[in-house]
């Protein structure tokens, strides 16, 4: 699904912001997780009873001063251990979808993490159940579809990540896919080569974090050993002219997340980030949220502050908006008809 020839006119400087929050778009970089706002992070733990290290949610917010990859995740792990029952996953994933919703994400495929929560005690079916439900109802309720993504945790062993596809795999048809997250540096993909190649055996789609703070070898690792088909961040490709090449040709997606990248000092400033350079040598680059309650912004605020600091354009919101479609992994008729909508939304605006 390469870009159409669709004529973008330019619109008033003015009216840019407002085309980003009302173009349909894809989320295709979200930790379930990640979304879980510190208002929800009290409400659950005073209703299971979980004793947090933080007295306030004021407190909270402020220990979100991120200095690397290592340091946030410190907080995300402490925040996750107040998901407990089924009913904890649904409503995380119903507040996510809610917001979603609100900034015109029309579907969204969401990356969730279970080894955070059975190495708790809290079984495979309550944390796939509760986020599946959730996204049932949304479908129904709000016209936002969702797919799930089961991320294995790279800083564990590759057999406890065995372990937890062979938990999965009674859900089988919930998951469209895999995925590889959490702490890239002194984990590359390679340690993951023999459960991917389990995981591609059984029909999953397959996309793993790389080249956030991991060099460009890890996103060459990705696709030539994990036979991955998107990568997520990979915002190091840009340092490997072959590589780019690569990704352009092969029109291999990057979920990039700017202000993921910006909280996690990848970048020194918004007006640093790279994303420009991606989009300019034909990577299908989309842009996403990645934890939007850790790092300032869910798709509407990540757009709008991507594109004053960088100085992006009509064309560039349209090819994102764009590409966010062609990457995902609905089917081509619901892929035709996004974009449809898409054109309609940039037609309005002329």
């Amino acid at each position: 699904m390469s870009l159409p020839k669709f004529v973008v006119k330019t619109v008033v400087a003015d009216r840019l912001p407002e085309l980003l929050k009302c173009m349909p778009k894809a989320e295709l970089h979200i930790h379930i997780e990640g979304s879980l706002e510190p208002e929800l992070i009290f409400a659950l733990a005073k209703r299971n009873g979980v004793a947090l290290p933080f007295a306030s949610v004021e407190e909270l917010r402020r220990a979100y001063a991120f200095s690397n990859l290592q340091s946030f995740l410190d907080i995300y792990y402490a925040g996750a251990s107040v998901l407990i029952k089924e009913q904890d996953f649904y409503d995380m994933t119903r507040a996510y979808l809610l917001r979603a919703a609100q900034d015109n994400v029309v579907h969204a495929e969401l990356f969730f993490d279970p080894q955070t929560h059975t190495a708790r005690g809290i079984s495979m079916d309550t944390v796939i159940n509760g986020i599946y439900r959730a996204c049932v109802d949304a479908k129904v309720e709000l016209g936002i579809s969702a797919s799930l993504i089961l991320c294995f945790l790279r800083h564990l062993s590759e057999e406890d990540a065995f372990e937890t596809l062979e938990q999965a795999l009674p859900y089988r048809d919930k998951l469209i896919g895999v995925g590889l997250d959490s702490g890239e540096l002194g984990n590359p993909p390679e340690k993951f080569a023999r459960v991917f190649a389990r995981c591609r055996a059984l029909g999953f789609h397959l996309v793993a974090h790389a080249g956030e703070e991991g060099p460009p070898a890890y996103v060459w690792t990705a696709l030539d050993l994990l036979k991955v088909e998107r990568v997520d961040h990979g915002v190091q490709s840009s340092k490997d002219a072959a590589l780019m090449r690569r990704l352009a040709g092969d029109r291999i997606a990057l979920t990039v997340c700017p202000l993921s990248n910006l909280k996690l000092c990848v970048f020194p400033t918004l007006a640093d980030h790279n994303l420009r350079t991606l989009l300019e040598a034909g990577l299908v680059a989309t842009v996403n949220s990645d934890d939007p309650a850790y790092f300032g912004g869910y798709m509407n605020e990540t757009f709008t502050q991507t594109f004053a600091a960088i100085g992006l354009t009509t064309q560039h919101a349209y090819t994102l908006a764009h590409n966010s479609f062609e990457a995902s992994f609905i089917d081509a008729s619901a892929k035709q008809r996004h974009v449809d909508r898409l054109n309609e939304t940039f037609e309005t605006f002329h």
